[in-house]
């Protein structure tokens, strides 16, 4: 085996972890939901989301793949900022 078959054999590897880091956010949900028998959120869904959307960023810039870059990039920004409303409002419940 080449290097080219090895490095594209990692890259796929990448990109393969980034969907299934993606995907666990739904599988945490569901779990999450089915447990409180109610809709839940989890904050690790939001974690599961960046870091899935993180690692498939950086597959789609190796891949040179500008749609996919925007459509994974753009929602980074709504990840981060959940998080910081999650851990903003968690201060004010416990100061209250």
């Amino acid at each position: 085996m080449d290097n080219f078959d090895i490095e594209a054999l990692v890259w796929i590897g990448i990109g393969f972890a980034g969907q299934a880091l993606f995907m666990m956010r739904f599988v945490i949900q569901w779990w999450s939901s089915e447990k409180a028998k109610r809709v839940v959120i989890p904050v690790a869904f939001w974690y599961f989301s960046l870091a899935g959307s993180l690692v498939l960023v950086v597959y789609a810039i190796h891949r040179k793949d500008p749609v996919f870059i925007f459509g994974q990039a753009l929602p980074l920004v709504i990840y981060l900022r959940n998080l910081h409303l999650h851990y903003k409002s968690k201060g004010r419940s416990a100061a209250s």
